[in-house]
């Protein structure tokens, strides 16, 4: 199984914009020549793509952030190299290979009455990729911040480093939905109920979420299980800044005594192009500042930020955008 599409220098020189007397990141960030090198990089952070969107699709959801890596790294690479962004603490790994499951689920005739079980089957396949190379990465002492595909990631991200720690791990999840629906066929709904279904999932914190799109059994499931916890996004319509970044620190509390994943779904922001883009949500800077405050726990194991789909008309503000929250997350370590 081919798991990883390994980058070097070479595979991403043409997206580097230069200017005389200018550094950009992409000219400056750390490669590897085999996954076994891992463990002797000096940097902290390793970023790897998922250009997928079947998890989405799967989950009756709308397609696109198969392209988020690709217009995160256009964006990335060009940001300015200097004493905050510190391009030698972060490895350019590369990209979970894809494109075959991409290809399978593109000859899948919709009519299909079996359509969405069989893109489940490819998503499953990926979960096993996803897994192996997080398991790698944690294991060697390293942070994976992982970028694009759908949440149905989040079950790999969490199996991997789960295994690579020999523990369950805690989670906080920013995101307008649970992502806790029924162990049917694997989906971007589901990645938090198979994690835990599986043992590798302790505490689990939702900071964002919608009641409008919140099923009234998983509210149930909620309230009757003393390691989850929710906030409602509704309820923090009507309070200040400070009082909200108040409310995500003490969701932050709960799970970050232990080892711990942050994950970002791109659907918690107001009109952000996403695989449930909605008109209602955090706005970007104050995503960024749960970044900024997520960025100082010591137990947080990996980033995963999913289901950006930018559009043809705004590739490039997509990609800035994931680019800060990337630097946000990581800036505090490097200074």
């Amino acid at each position: 199984m081919e798991v990883l599409k390994l980058y070097a220098y070479k595979t991403i020189e043409k997206l580097i914009s230069r200017r005389e007397g200018e550094t950009r990141l992409g000219e400056k960030i750390a490669f590897i020549e085999n996954l076994e090198e891992i463990t002797n990089s000096k940097a902290k952070f390793v970023l790897v793509g998922i250009p997928e969107d079947i998890g989405i699709r799967a989950n009756y959801g709308k397609p696109g952030a198969s392209k988020a890596w690709e217009v995160f790294l256009s964006s990335f690479l060009n940001i300015q190299e200097n004493v905050f962004t510190n391009a030698k603490n972060i490895l350019l790994l590369g990209e979970i290979e894809c494109k075959g499951e991409m290809q399978k689920a593109a000859n899948i005739d919709a009519s299909d009455p079996n359509y969405f079980v069989k893109l489940g089957d490819l998503v499953s396949e990926i979960d096993e990729k996803v897994s192996l190379l997080v398991e790698k990465i944690v294991a060697a002492g390293k942070t994976p911040i992982i970028i694009g595909g759908g949440h149905n990631n989040a079950f790999g991200n969490i199996k991997g480093t789960s295994r690579a720690l020999k523990n369950p791990i805690n989670v906080l999840n920013i995101d307008a939905h649970t992502d806790l629906r029924k162990l049917e066929h694997r989906h971007s709904g589901n990645g938090f109920s198979f994690a835990k279904h599986n043992g590798f999932l302790q505490k689990y914190a939702i900071f964002g979420l919608h009641k409008n799109y919140t099923p009234q059994y998983i509210f149930n499931e909620l309230k009757a299980n003393s390691h989850i916890r929710f906030c409602l996004f509704d309820d923090l319509i009507s309070q200040s800044r400070q009082e909200i970044l108040r409310a995500f620190s003490s969701q932050l509390e709960f799970i970050s005594k232990e080892a711990f994943g942050l994950e970002v779904d791109c659907d918690a922001i107001i009109n952000f192009p996403s695989s449930a883009q909605s008109p209602s949500g955090f706005d970007l800077n104050t995503l960024r500042s749960f970044l900024q405050l997520s960025s100082k726990e010591k137990n947080c194991k990996y980033l995963h930020i999913c289901e950006a789909a930018p559009g043809s008309h705004n590739p490039a503000q997509v990609g800035k955008a994931l680019s800060y929250f990337v630097t946000d997350f990581i800036e505090k370590t490097n200074n």
